[in-house]
């Protein structure tokens, strides 16, 4: 991986930059010191404006689903998010609220990805804490990672395996464990609590050009 001073960045020099979604859900300022160790710098912002003139966004969340939805609305980010047309990462319930429909709250998603969102069995222990391994990885968002690489999750409910899944995670069922449709990823796990390899998967996001 190049260094800082090597880093060309296909968002730092233009004048929509990196957006971070910032709507009240989760711990974003993770992400964003993740994105600075890669050298690039994220503005968090709840700006619809400021987020369709971005070069690239982050959508991520943590908590519950119906919740974060009503703060979407809120801000009329649920109708803009969908119609956003530069590269997207959704990340942990940011990428669920990009589903059709999730069981937590019995939410409707942003319909972006046509999976459902379920919840686990009661057979394992919820919700899933820790490392664990992601496969038939896809697409260049996984450029330079092996299979069966770990990664960091915390979440009660996943999505369902589905045509549009790019990588895939075992914990009581088989199930999508990222997300792809056209200009929009999706990953349940937290890239940037994923040490080395995780940092590459968001390195790899904000050099993917479409």
């Amino acid at each position: 991986m190049k260094s800082k001073e090597q880093k060309s960045s296909p968002v730092g020099g233009n004048k929509g930059g990196l957006v971070i979604i910032n709507y009240g859900a989760g711990n974003i300022q993770s992400i964003k010191f993740a994105i600075q160790r890669l050298g690039f710098e994220a503005k968090l912002s709840d700006d619809p404006e400021e987020i369709q003139q971005a070069d690239k966004v982050i959508f991520p969340g943590v908590g519950e689903a119906s919740s974060a939805m009503k703060k979407l609305k809120a801000t009329g980010l649920d109708q803009l998010i969908p119609e956003l047309t530069q590269p997207v990462l959704g990340i942990c319930l940011g990428m669920q609220l990009m589903c059709k429909h999730s069981e937590e709250g019995d939410t409707k998603g942003l319909g972006i990805f046509d999976v459902e969102v379920k919840r686990f069995s009661n057979q394992v222990k919820v919700p899933q804490i820790g490392w664990n391994q992601i496969s038939n990885l896809q697409t260049e968002l996984f450029q330079g990672i092996k299979e069966q690489e770990f990664m960091y999750l915390v979440h009660s409910f996943y999505a369902e395996k589905c045509d549009e899944m790019i990588s895939e995670t075992t914990y009581d069922v088989a199930y999508a464990s990222a997300l792809k449709k056209n200009n929009f990823f999706g990953v349940q796990f937290h890239p940037e609590k994923s040490s080395q390899a995780g940092e590459r998967i968001l390195d790899n996001f904000l050099n993917i050009n479409i």
